[in-house]
């Protein structure tokens, strides 16, 4: 199989995500009907650029998965758009939604769940190439290794199963079988979360230099704020189905804007500095099917006034950080 060709810069989103909404009915009685909606995602607009990885962060529940789903189809938008390429997902027939399938990839969060048990690690990172019709006969061995090689494995692996290897190892085994068909964006759904400390850092690294070597793009879920640290480009934080600030990651963890950000920064760890002040939000996250009216966060914000109960605060630049989107009327008095 010939090398990828890495793609010229470009100033156009690979991915543009555009008032994005995933509600699930809540149905109920003998007929099942439709009493109501869990708004899983409920309006996100973001953007993912060549060569660049964006974190997406929060709390388990706030929607980070099931915008992903949508994002691969594996969901159906209720509306909104999804272009990669500029090509608008929702709306492509099957036929053609598989060619640009080996240009979006994912690797899912539990490695003991997302390989196939009955098949070698030979087919399973050749599996795509040999579905698109990329490679033949004999060059499937040499391809599984070559792959196998990128992710620090060696020969052995190629007939074995999954069941053989360490959490660390399949995951790298899952890593190879997404960076198979070359793709533009890699989805990366809470990648390293299930993996002991002392291997995260080096699955981090791996999609780091797999990500310079291929030219790739990541998507990054994450609730660890400090694994976002050592490889996104910008985060955007989510809330109960919409995002409530965006930035470059540095300026983000540095200087939190939104009042929910800055709960979850102060609750990182930060080794030979000053403490932050622990900020501890009181009460539960709010049901998805019942969000509050207003400002989302209202209910569990500390600077939170009449005026967040009624008005929903857009995720707009303000004057005090221009670059920053934040979501938070009360931005220049906090």
């Amino acid at each position: 199989m010939t090398s990828p060709i890495v793609p010229t810069p470009s100033t156009a989103p690979l991915l543009q995500v555009e008032d994005v909404r995933v509600w699930f009915p809540i149905r109920r009685g003998v007929l099942a009907r439709t009493v109501g909606h869990v708004r899983a995602v409920d309006g996100v607009s973001l953007h993912v650029n060549p060569g660049e990885t964006l974190a997406l962060v929060g709390e388990s529940g706030c929607g980070k998965t099931t915008l992903a789903r949508a994002i691969l189809r594996l969901e159906s938008a209720r509306a909104g758009r999804i272009r990669f390429e500029g090509r608008d997902l929702a709306t492509l027939a099957p036929a053609d939604l598989r060619p640009l399938r080996r240009h979006l990839q994912v690797i899912f969060q539990d490695p003991y769940a997302s390989l196939n048990p009955r098949m070698t690690v030979q087919d399973i990172v050749t599996e795509g190439l040999v579905r698109h019709g990329l490679i033949h006969g004999r060059e499937r061995e040499s391809e599984a290794l070559r792959l196998l090689s990128d992710v620090g494995l060696g020969r052995d692996a190629l007939h074995r199963y999954p069941h053989e290897f360490s959490g660390g190892q399949r995951q790298r085994i899952s890593v190879a079988r997404a960076v198979s068909l070359h793709p533009k964006l890699i989805i990366c759904d809470e990648p390293v979360s299930a993996l002991d400390v002392s291997v995260q850092a080096q699955v981090l690294n791996l999609l780091m230099d797999l990500r310079d070597k291929y030219a790739l793009s990541y998507l990054f879920i994450s609730h660890d704020l400090g694994v976002v640290r050592q490889i996104a480009d910008r985060t955007a934080v989510m809330y109960l189905g919409r995002l409530v600030e965006t930035g470059r990651t540095d300026d983000i963890l540095e200087n939190p804007r939104h009042p929910y950000t800055r709960a979850l920064i102060s609750a990182i760890p930060r080794a030979g500095q000053p403490r932050r002040e622990r900020i501890v939000l009181k009460g539960d996250v709010p049901s998805p099917a019942r969000p509050p009216s207003g400002c989302r966060f209202h209910p569990r914000c500390p600077y939170a006034t009449a005026a967040c109960r009624d008005t929903e605060p857009p995720l707009v630049p303000h004057p005090s950080c221009p670059d920053r989107p934040v979501a938070c009327i009360r931005l220049g008095d906090i």
